[in-house]
């Protein structure tokens, strides 16, 4: 049996924790009377990441090796488990994007353990401007369950997440079919009616991707996506908080009314993320550019085209500007990602050991990082 202890101080109550781990899971945590300014976390879990560091999960050249560094990328950061997020394309992009994915976490066994699922956004969006983002509109489709058999083929059975907008006819019977499967729904990208969503909602939907983004910059004040998501307690949302995408103000606002308990931070990071300020092309997006101030935007528009933050920097943007205490924002990066992820993301015996120390600067600082008991 192999063991180790790993201290901290808790997030919560600023104590020092002492941390055993025997055989990659968490057997005992006790207080310890080691002082430090060093603190104590389970892993950070992202379920939305296109790619980071130039590694682009959604290249049309995608390899093994653009995997592998992502995976190594992603541990850099504090984050222990993710799910690569595939974005509107063909179906044949799809699924070579899913194989490879596939392919990867059984001949790699550190993909393997943090790569829990593919998130597959879209093609299944809204087709209008706005509502659809970056994604292309010329691979915007209805839902087909034949084709998400097909994907789940090349895929082995790995797709677990899945964004659509429920406005398709097909999206009910869609949403019941893909959760008989086990597969999480999320509804993002839509110009859905309330009366839709609540109809997703009862077919099975659990997720709100980006809520406010993936949206007209002009809606309906009263019927419209954001307040039907927003007030459906059915829904867990998905918040990009890395300053650019919505206002602190609004998201203050949107963390209160999910309650902490029903909000996730994602970083919906693109390769460009760790990037150098300047003008790209891109899978997601096209031409885009990269300001020196981290927000990245369709060239020539305002048009958001993903984040460059990481979900770190999320959590200290969270923090500073929104005024949610660091152990809540750390829950919802955590604990709260990992119950759709199989329930990871927990400091606690009998849970995994995916850990990280890190320093608080007015910043989250990763200092070291432990995937199921090894040290990364």
């Amino acid at each position: 049996m192999s063991t180790s202890t790993i201290t901290g101080r808790d997030t919560q109550t600023g104590r020092s924790l002492s941390v055993l781990v025997e055989d990659g899971v968490i057997a005992r945590i006790d207080p310890s009377r080691e002082d430090t300014d060093i603190f104590l976390s389970a892993g950070l879990i992202d379920l939305q990441v296109n790619g980071c560091c130039g590694f682009d999960v959604n290249t049309q050249h995608l390899t093994p090796e653009i995997i592998f560094g992502l995976v190594d990328v992603m541990l850099t950061r504090g984050v222990t488990c993710f799910a690569p997020t595939i974005i509107t394309s063909s179906e044949e992009q799809i699924c070579r994007a899913l194989e490879v994915i596939a392919g990867t976490r059984k001949s790699h066994a550190r993909a393997a353990s943090c790569i829990p699922f593919v998130h597959v956004e879209g093609p299944h969006i809204s087709p209008l401007d706005g509502y659809r983002g970056a994604h292309p509109i010329e691979w915007v489709r209805p839902p087909s369950i034949d084709e998400f058999s097909r994907w789940q083929h090349a895929a082995g059975g790995i797709v677990g997440l899945v964004t659509l907008s429920p406005h398709w006819d097909e999206s009910p019977a869609y949403i019941a079919e893909l959760c008989k499967r086990g597969v999480h729904v999320s509804i993002g990208h839509t110009h859905a009616s309330p009366v839709q969503i609540r109809l997703a909602v009862e077919a099975g939907a659990r997720l709100s991707t980006h809520l406010g983004n993936g949206i007209a910059p002009e809606i309906a004040r009263h019927h419209n996506p954001i307040w039907a998501q927003l007030g459906e307690d059915r829904l867990t949302a998905t918040f990009i908080a890395d300053g650019h995408h919505v206002p602190p103000d609004m998201l203050r606002s949107m963390v209160r009314a999910k309650g902490v308990e029903r909000s996730v931070l994602v970083s919906d990071s693109v390769d460009l993320a760790g990037m150098q300020p300047g003008i790209y092309t891109t899978p997601v997006g096209g031409r885009v550019e990269l300001q020196a101030g981290g927000k990245l935007c369709v060239f020539g528009s305002e048009l958001l085209a993903g984040s460059t933050a990481s979900l770190a920097q999320c959590i200290s943007h969270l923090v500073n500007a929104v005024g949610v205490p660091l152990h809540q924002a750390l829950i919802m990066a955590s604990s709260n990602p990992g119950r759709f992820a199989g329930d990871r993301g927990r400091l606690a015996p009998g849970s995994r050991a995916d850990l990280i120390q890190f320093r608080w600067e007015k910043e989250m600082l990763i200092e070291n990082v432990w995937l199921a008991g090894e040290r990364v």
